[in-house]
């Protein structure tokens, strides 16, 4: 750790290689003397970008520090130059809680929960859009490379080329990208459109995703598409492709294989009073992970008999996620009387059937608890890809252990020898988590295995370096 600088200078140094996310990839920490240290976040962009900046050194990340009202110089912490962006208490309430979050999250996420079109939140939105690309504009060097990341900045890319026209300018979806039918609903979906359309390469989880935004270009621009290249009207070519993203899966692997880990791990399994199975969901605490549809599947496999809380723990972790939103502070109540109800009927005096974590860990912990865990249990509604499942495949010291992964979760479009549900099928579910507990060793042996593979062979570095170097092939001649 070390403290935060008090430099002056006012202007950031310039750097080839800009990443730009709503969040830096650190947290302020004050310690008990009262001074400030910098921590890691414990996010998953933060895990999934921490080995590509490590191999741009001198790169520099451009977000907001974290708290409102916040006015930090550039910095630099492990290396990564960081350019703060100040957001005010209204632009996160507007931009962040709002649009972002309120707007955009449940609509790219097949409106699980309804969003909100709020004039006052747009327009928020795209002042901090602005914000964000003109401290991008006087970071990045003459020519470089610069990667915008997922939803809060899909305007970014469009005010970048405005300013910066000599940058490349690649785009990464974190989250699904929704259909037509749904996109259309957006108040402000020619301005998305034309805001993502300022990149030289858009990015998505799944074939699916760029599928839908080519078919948006065409259809409400009136662009033409040739494959996976858009023809824009200042004659650009854009570039539209699915880039699963992934893990660092041989650090992840040689964390799980720590001596200290697996202790840990031992132990872990000993508080919960050393159960033939260990069941695990981590999640963040959102309405889109099926976490309250995952705790009643077990509720019900647990009152019906059909698997032993003498024999079996489940442990649920729901890092806390938005707890300004009413929706999600909401979501917390419900699931904290849920899991109460069904402990207090069907526990005993020192075994409960579902241990109940509302808490953050280190990468450490997470990586003990899935060596302490048999069935890895990740059966979100919707999501991008999760992260949280090839996390816990590379934790697998031996083929052994089983995956039961939803549908809808992008990751199942290659963990295809998980134990694959609909989590809207509470029968379906309770079905597949006994399927998973019954396969026996040789079966599992064969479906990790496969996991292992896949994990492996396509980590971190190899989804980076394929879409950067798409982005640097990216169409010169037609380059405005």
């Amino acid at each position: 750790m070390t403290e935060p600088p008090t430099n002056t200078r006012k202007e950031p140094t310039t750097a080839s290689f800009v990443v730009i996310a709503n969040r830096l990839p650190v947290d302020g920490v004050e310690n008990a003397d009262g001074t400030m240290t910098w921590r890691a976040s414990p996010g998953g962009l933060v895990t999934a970008f921490e080995p590509i900046m490590r191999r741009h050194q001198g790169g520099a990340w451009v977000g907001w520090p974290g708290t409102p009202g916040e006015e930090l110089d550039p910095f630099v912490e492990n290396g990564i130059q960081l350019v703060p962006v100040t957001l005010s208490e209204r632009d996160v309430e507007d931009y962040y809680e709002g649009f972002s979050n309120a707007t955009l999250w449940p609509l790219y996420h097949d409106v699980i929960v309804h969003p909100e079109f709020r004039r006052e939140w747009w327009d928020a939105y795209v002042e901090v859009n602005d914000r964000f690309a003109e401290q991008a504009a006087n970071v990045a060097e003459q020519g470089a490379t610069v990667w915008v990341q997922d939803y809060h900045l899909q305007l970014v890319p469009h005010m970048l080329r405005e300013r910066r026209p000599d940058v490349r300018i690649g785009f990464f979806l974190h989250i699904p990208f929704p259909p037509t039918e749904l996109f259309n609903q957006l108040p402000w979906r020619i301005q998305i459109l034309r805001g993502l359309l300022g990149a030289d390469l858009v990015g998505f989880q799944l074939p699916g995703g760029a599928q839908n935004f080519l078919r948006l270009v065409r259809t409400r621009l009136n662009l033409e598409t040739h494959r996976d290249r858009i023809q824009t009207k200042d004659g650009r070519t854009v570039v539209a492709r699915p880039y699963p993203i992934a893990i660092d899966a041989k650090a992840m692997h040689g964390l799980a294989r720590r001596p200290e880990t697996e202790n840990r791990a031992k132990e872990i399994r000993r508080n919960l009073g050393d159960p033939e199975t260990v069941f695990l969901g981590i999640d963040r605490l959102d309405y889109t992970k099926g976490i309250s549809e995952r705790i009643r599947a077990f509720g019900e496999l647990f009152a019906e008999g059909l698997i032993d809380p003498e024999r079996v723990a489940f442990v649920q972790v729901a890092t806390p996620s938005r707890e300004r939103v009413e929706q999600y502070r909401q979501l917390r109540d419900d699931i904290d009387r849920l899991v109460g109800r069904l402990n207090g009927d069907l526990g005993r005096l020192g075994r409960v059937p579902i241990t109940y974590l509302h808490t953050s860990f280190p990468r450490e912990e997470m990586a003990a608890l899935y060596r302490a865990t048999d069935i890895m249990i990740v059966t979100p509604l919707r999501d991008g890809m999760n992260l949280v499942a090839k996390e816990f495949v590379a934790c697998r010291t031996e083929d052994q252990g089983a995956l039961v992964l939803s549908e809808f979760a992008g990751a199942a479009y290659e963990l295809r020898q998980a134990y694959l549900v609909n989590p809207h099928d509470i029968d379906g579910l309770k079905e597949r988590v006994l399927d998973a507990i019954n396969d026996g060793p040789r079966n599992h042996a064969r479906r990790m295995k496969a996991l292992r593979r896949q994990v492996f062979e396509n980590d971190i570095d190899s989804w980076a370096n394929s879409f950067l170097a798409d982005l640097r092939n990216a169409p010169r001649e037609e380059r405005a």
